[in-house]
């Protein structure tokens, strides 16, 4: 994941040729963070099934094809 502090750092860094992957605001970065490392802390913690990540994703408005596993 990159964070880029404009659009223009955005548009700079796509015509050197790197490809753009999806979009989304620091919130949502926020939130999906919070979301993805909840818990992880305590003991028991397993990894998600993947329909469990697809829920996380889906959670925080990530549904784009993009984001499908």
């Amino acid at each position: 994941m990159l964070a880029f502090r404009s659009e223009g750092h955005l548009e700079g860094w796509l015509a050197r040729g790197n490809p753009e992957g999806e979009r989304m605001s620091l919130d949502v970065q926020w939130d999906l963070t919070q979301r993805w490392f909840a818990g992880r802390h305590l003991p028991g913690w397993r990894r998600r099934t993947r329909e469990e990540v697809q829920a996380v994703f889906s959670s925080v408005g990530l549904t784009s094809t993009f984001w499908q596993l």
